[in-house]
């Protein structure tokens, strides 16, 4: 009974609570609307503040950046130059700010529309500069830093990072090895310094030093290229610096609202121009006649004769126009405490030859956390993955695609009468390595993937004020498998052959920094570096040898145990490591006496005790002049400084394990066994006394600006002269070696670099721009080991020796050979006996030509008109040679039964015409040819790199205002070159190398191809 009660006064109980629970939430809630309201009565709206931001003439500013002073707030102005920002209301300030101007700061005040005049910055003396371990204005820099922007380094389509620097900036030549899809760049910063050596410059991108090119990058990932010249700049990296030190930064968030930019393009390529070559019936015309100059019966009747015609045109049969297309996705933004940036790109080229592509996709990441007011953590990671497609380059009499292409007799059609590839190996006098170029390029697959990662984390702490510690560790891994196949197609491999090739590489990089910035009073200014790195490297490589013996050719690389016939597998493995410190002061007084010192310590594990460690000293000093007293009355100029440096930077130049003996394997039968046993290398012998290449430079350079900048000009002098050059030395046969490597060499580099810039036309309507640069550098072998010439790689048959050489008093890597002197009375080159001892020997051979070039030069210009933009760019390179080794092939008389030139046919010796100053000598297979100037050719050359015609859309006027900018554009590249070189492009280098000497030698490399494209750039 009690227990009925108690439910029957609980129930209401509840419901009494919950309706006492529901009053006070109506309650609160009514209180906490009644005092948003009041609260809203009495606080000012927000305003709708418009403006327009204008440079100092009144032209419109696009893309400047307008933030509420202190908040992350803000927006952009449009291609107008206007912009709409809401706003608290009028006490505050805004903050505007862009590339080249000062930024400056209003109250928004009473107006409801305001207008901002941006003053520029005096020749962009307030821009960053990207240096080693460090950034620093413009205007205080002591050494030679040339700076590419991203706006430059995107002008054209260029696949790679390293093609966009081409013509770009003074001291750097950029050569094109060969223009296939992917194909390696070489890259001179004043000069090469090294025979044995790495003569390419080192690259760090985002603080990291590569170990590879940096071509794995997307060109429109990067922010801005900075290139390291002088020893003050370069010494701070020490041993690695000797070449020049390319900075690649990539694109980082900023603060404001998010930013999504699109850009995207799609282009055909074609073959610039082709070889004009002998027709079938004047190829079977030629070998009659040498026939019958050897006194054998003829290959081809007179009724087979008339009968070819034409005949197949083997170029026109290769050479293909191809797509390129190139799509890139960015979004980027931030606040104060995290600023962001990623991105996308994708890029396909197929190559104007089948069987040559390029595909790569790319990811990166750029974050920054600020984790308190004395701690920030940021985070970069670039991941490529690329696939290439190669055909097979240089080689001789047909062997390889474009060697093949060029000698293949016209007379025989590419397809048999069943749809086979054609035999084109069907004479007596056929070459024995002619293949059919379309088979080869078809048939013989080389595919390489590469998985590309670079990512580094840093940490940067606040330890005082002024004083940051940054601690950062990276990883650069490579990873590449490479797969050829070729099918049983091809005559040469009937059973099919396969072989699978792998290359690792890690290489980790700890660096610790401790850097201090100071300011006393007005006239003292105080940046200190201090830091310690650590870098290990390691790179594994394995190969399974070649399998044959395959019954289809389906399986290819995949299934290597289809194959009966394997071969040797082989691997390798390698490893070093580099201990450093480093130092540097920069100290700037009244800013107008800059000065910088800085000094690194390298340890190397390359070289052997006593010499592992290296030291890395600068000095350089910049005066300010325009900041002097005497300097303020003027009006003409607006920045006038000198600069003057003097530094040591070195070269490791040589691989891992070269100072110690290493022993190899050998096969020995005992029996009917055999055994591998190990044995001493014989090929060089050990020299623990090897140290570093040091290269000392000394740099004086002046930087002008005048006419409220409307002109400035940049000049510099240098002169860089590189000791303990590495050479090898020959050893006497009863040493038990071949060779060993020994410091006893000496090169020297002089030169001088010139910019001038300009604003021509800078009015309401119009605006045009033009720069132009010009670098001349000569290079000369001071000292080599015991005086003996030092020769670079041998080409190939007919003439089998090497043709670049370096003699003392020389410079690196001229040409060596004969000298012609015309015909004699059967129709044979005559040489010219310099010796004078009545007899051609080895002795006669002389300096035929040169391939580095007197000077190169640039001309960019970029002009708009409304919105319209033309833009244009020229690349020269003057007084330069070429060794035109094509030319023993397809000029060298009919030797080897290869088609010839049609020039070989309209100008050639005969019994009836036995002209001794003919072109060519007689046709005959005992017509022999020599190196000589006969194959040396002017290589100078006048380009048009770039010409672009863009149209900028003003989104904001047709009421989209989610669109920032929206340019549309076409534009071509390589559509015109002027040169006197007689082959298919005279921008080619097909045996250089980063450790090569042998330049300007064009031995069946893949031409260059000129683009057409159009593209569209997109800022939301």
């Amino acid at each position: 009974m009690r227990r009925c009660v108690r439910q029957q006064f609980r129930q209401p109980r509840k419901l009494f609570i919950k309706k006492i629970l529901l009053l006070n939430l109506a309650t609160a809630l009514l209180f906490a609307i009644c005092l948003n309201a009041s609260a809203r009565d009495y606080s000012p709206p927000p305003i709708d503040i418009t403006g327009k931001v204008t440079d100092e003439k009144g032209e419109p500013v696009p893309g400047a950046s307008v933030f509420i002073a202190g908040t992350t707030k803000g927006t952009t102005t449009n291609s107008a130059g206007e912009f709409v920002i809401n706003v608290p209301d009028r006490n505050v300030r805004l903050e505007i700010s862009n590339v080249g101007f000062q930024t400056k700061t209003i109250q928004v005040g009473s107006g409801a529309n305001i207008t901002v005049a941006l003053v520029k910055s005096v020749a962009g003396l307030d821009d960053v500069v990207v240096v080693g371990y460090g950034r620093v204005r413009k205007r205080d820099l002591t050494g030679s830093v040339s700076s590419v922007s991203s706006r430059d380094i995107t002008s054209y389509p260029a696949p790679g990072a390293l093609l966009a620097l081409q013509g770009k900036t003074t001291g750097v030549q950029v050569l094109q090895n060969s223009g296939a899809p992917g194909a390696p760049v070489t890259v001179r910063i004043r000069g090469a310094n090294s025979l044995l050596g790495n003569n390419e410059p080192l690259y760090v991108v985002d603080g990291f030093p590569l170990t590879s090119d940096p071509n794995a990058i997307n060109p429109n990932d990067i922010q801005s290229i900075e290139i390291l010249k002088d020893a003050s700049a370069t010494a701070i990296y020490g041993s690695r610096g000797a070449n020049g030190v390319v900075l690649i930064t990539t694109k980082t968030g900023r603060v404001g609202r998010s930013e999504v930019t699109f850009d995207s393009y799609y282009a055909i390529q074609k073959v610039t121009k082709t070889i004009e070559l002998m027709n079938a019936k004047q190829f079977a015309e030629i070998a009659n006649e040498r026939a019958a100059n050897d006194g054998v019966p003829a290959y081809f009747t007179p009724e087979q004769v008339n009968a070819f015609g034409e005949g197949t045109n083997w170029q026109k049969q290769l050479f293909r126009t191809a797509p390129m297309q190139n799509h890139a996705i960015n979004v980027a933004g931030g606040n104060e405490n995290t600023q962001y940036s990623v991105s996308g790109s994708f890029l396909k080229q197929d190559g104007i030859i089948a069987g040559s592509a390029l595909q790569r996709g790319s990811l990166r990441a750029n974050l920054s956390q600020k984790l308190s007011e004395k701690i920030r953590l940021s985070y970069n990671a670039i991941m490529t993955n690329t696939d290439l497609s190669q055909i097979d380059i240089n080689g001789q009499k047909g062997g390889t695609t474009l060697s093949a292409v060029l000698v293949a007799p016209p007379t025989i059609a590419p397809f048999d009468a069943n749809g086979n590839y054609s035999n084109v190996r069907a004479y007596a006098f056929s070459p024995n390595e002619l293949r059919n170029p379309l088979a080869i390029s078809t048939q013989r697959r080389q595919k390489a993937n590469t998985r590309y990662i670079l990512a580094g984390t840093a940490v940067n702490y606040e330890l005082v004020k002024d004083l940051v510690l940054r601690s950062s560790i990276g990883i650069e891994s490579v990873g590449t498998r490479e797969d050829i196949y070729s099918t049983r197609l091809l005559d040469n491999t009937p059973t099919g052959s396969a072989a699978i090739g792998f290359i690792n590489l890690m290489n980790i990089l700890n660096e610790n920094t401790l850097t201090l910035n100071k300011k006393i009073n007005e006239d003292h200014s105080i940046n200190a570096l201090a830091g310690f790195t650590y870098q290990d490297n390691r790179v594994k490589t394995a190969g399974t040898g070649s399998v044959t013996g395959f019954l289809t050719d389906q399986f290819q690389t995949n299934n290597l145990s289809a194959g009966t016939v394997f071969g040797t597998p082989s691997s390798n493995s390698s490893r070093w490591s580099l201990i450093s410190y480093l130092g540097r002061v920069n100290y700037s007084f009244k800013n107008t006496y800059l000065f910088t010192a800085s000094i690194r310590a390298d340890g190397s594990s390359r070289f052997g005790q006593g010499n592992k460690w290296g030291y890395f000293p600068s000095a350089a000093f910049a005066w300010r002049t325009i900041n002097e007293g005497f300097m303020k009355n003027q009006n003409f100029m607006s920045d006038l400084k000198f600069r003057a440096s003097w530094g040591v930077t070195g070269n490791t130049a040589i691989d891992p394990y070269q100072t110690l003996n290493t022993l190899t394997t050998y096969n020995a039968v005992f029996g009917d066994t055999r055994y591998v046993g190990y044995a001493p290398n014989n090929n060089s012998l050990a020299n623990p006394a090897l140290k570093w290449e040091t290269t000392i430079q000394t740099n004086a350079g002046v930087d002008v600006s005048v006419l409220r900048d409307r002109l400035s000009l940049s000049f510099d002098f240098y002169n860089k002269d590189t000791r303990d050059l590495l050479a090898s030395i020959q050893l006497p046969t009863s040493a038990g070696y071949s060779n060993t490597l020994s410091n006893v060499g000496r090169i020297r580099n002089t030169g001088f670099e010139l910019a001038l810039n300009g604003m021509i036309v800078d009015t309401r309507a119009v605006k045009w721009s033009m720069g132009v640069n010009f670098t001349r550098n000569k290079s000369k072998a001071i000292k080599l080991a015991g005086g003996s010439d030092v020769f670079g790689v041998a080409i190939p048959q007919p003439l089998s020796v090497s043709v670049n050489l370096v003699r003392e008093g020389l410079p690196v890597g001229v040409f060596y050979g004969f000298l012609e002197n015309g015909l004699d009375a059967n129709g044979a080159i005559k040489y010219q006996d310099l010796t004078g001892d009545g007899a051609i020997t080895n002795a006669d051979r002389t300096i035929i030509g040169d391939p580095n070039p007197d000077f190169i030069y640039n001309l960019n210009s970029r002009t708009s008109f409304k919105n319209f933009e033309l833009n244009f760019s020229f690349q020269g390179v003057q007084g330069n040679d070429i060794f035109n080794v094509n030319k023993t092939a397809v000029a060298n008389s009919f030797y080897f039964g290869e088609n010839q030139l049609k020039d070989v046919y309209e100008n050639r010796w005969t019994p009836s015409k036995p002209d001794p100053t003919a072109k060519y000598p007689k046709i005959s297979t005992r017509t022999v040819f020599s190196a000589s100037d006969r194959f040396v050719e002017d290589g100078s050359f006048l380009r048009l790199r770039n010409v672009q015609l863009g149209y900028n859309i003003q989104a904001s006027k047709l009421g989209v205002r989610w669109i920032k900018n929206f340019q549309l554009y076409v534009s071509g590249q390589n559509l015109l070159t002027v040169t006197k070189y007689s082959w298919y492009d005279p921008e080619i280098n097909t045996r250089g190398g980063s450790n090569s000497f042998s330049n300007g030698i064009d031995n069946a490399g893949y031409p260059n191809a000129k683009t057409y494209t159009v593209g569209a750039r997109m800022t939301l």
